[in-house]
């Protein structure tokens, strides 16, 4: 078994790759080439950290990628890590052998979950927005917001690029990493209206409770990326513009089962579960046209699904072999 630190996964499993992965895997999921269970989610009483585990199992295609197999996300959720200079989320991606049935590598579960979210909202702004879209708003400055801004510039070329977040030392140092490491210009605003004005594209990777985006703060056409709020008790979209904007999902069943945003605008009774248009891999795979108006406001609601996460297992597993990289054990002693 291999094992892959984060920042090997990194260096193995760059945006451009893992978005061609994460565009297949909405397909196959949608396509019904995927067995994938709802993640279950342990809160014990008086913790305040989570686990969630997330199995499931990928058929391959024609292909012949090193994509398909089962596969296991377990991750751990705790609050008190930024503090701590850790990472919120800790765990472990594993993928097993499609003969044997072995381990066949472990690795960094929140280097994946980095790459891979944001390379899903790069499908679903690739599908989604206007082309000639190019001002993004972005509110949070943590990982994912870094891994938005980089995954959002291989889809769309970027005009103009503004952040907030509640934190303002997070986002001066988002500022100076976005120079520095992207050579890109993102300007600091005082509040998510002023963010979000005039914007096209719209990135929200908080991990707020409360919700902080109103349909009135969204310009006709944009395309917003709900991100942040993956728990059923956190929102970061007020109903209205839940209400107001084309509903897409990663999966339908995760969306009304586990979305926070859909179900605060069902309680409005603004919306029903059927305000939910398609999934993105029904729309990849041309069963649903996607944006059909240029004034039209789409959503896609991201709350992360195990075959993400297991393609790209596979694919940082392949890429290690071929490159010689990660620590090689094994289980049994053979």
């Amino acid at each position: 078994m291999l094992v892959i630190d984060g920042p090997a996964v990194r260096e193995l499993y760059p945006m451009s790759t893992a978005v061609e992965v994460m565009a297949e895997a909405m397909r196959r999921y949608s396509g019904g080439k995927v067995t994938l269970p709802l993640r279950t989610i342990l809160r014990p009483e008086g913790e305040t950290g989570l686990m969630g585990t997330m199995p499931g199992y990928v058929s391959g295609d024609d292909s012949g990628d090193d994509w398909a197999g089962f596969g296991l996300k377990a991750m751990m959720l705790k609050p008190e890590n930024p503090a701590r200079g850790l990472d919120l989320h800790i765990g472990v991606v594993i993928v097993f052998d499609r003969e044997t049935a072995r381990p066949l590598a472990m690795m960094d579960a929140s280097a994946v979950t980095a790459v891979r979210t944001a390379a899903v909202t790069a499908v679903a702004t690739g599908a989604l927005a206007r082309p000639d879209a190019g001002d993004l708003a972005i509110l949070g400055s943590g990982v994912q917001a870094r891994s938005h801004l980089e995954s959002i510039r291989l889809v769309r070329p970027l005009r103009r690029v503004r952040v907030w977040s509640p934190n303002p030392d997070h986002v001066k140092a988002y500022v100076e990493w976005a120079y520095e490491e992207l050579g890109v210009t993102v300007e600091a605003t005082d509040g998510p209206a002023a963010a979000l004005a005039g914007a096209d594209l719209v990135c929200t990777t908080t991990s707020t409770r409360d919700p902080i985006v109103r349909a009135a703060d969204l310009a006709p056409g944009a395309h917003v990326n709900a991100v942040g709020s993956s728990f059923i008790d956190h929102r970061e979209l007020f109903p209205d513009a839940v209400a107001a904007a084309s509903l897409f999902v990663d999966s339908r069943e995760s969306a009304t089962r586990e979305s926070g945003d859909l179900r605060g605008a069902v309680e409005a009774e603004l919306v029903d579960h059927g305000h939910i248009l398609a999934e993105i891999g029904e729309v990849l795979l041309g069963a649903h046209p996607g944006r059909t108006r240029d004034d039209e406001i789409t959503l896609y609601k991201s709350l992360g699904l195990g075959v993400q996460d297991i393609m790209s297992g596979f694919a940082i597993a392949a890429a290690a072999k071929a490159a010689g990289r990660g620590l090689e054990f094994s289980l049994d002693g053979h």
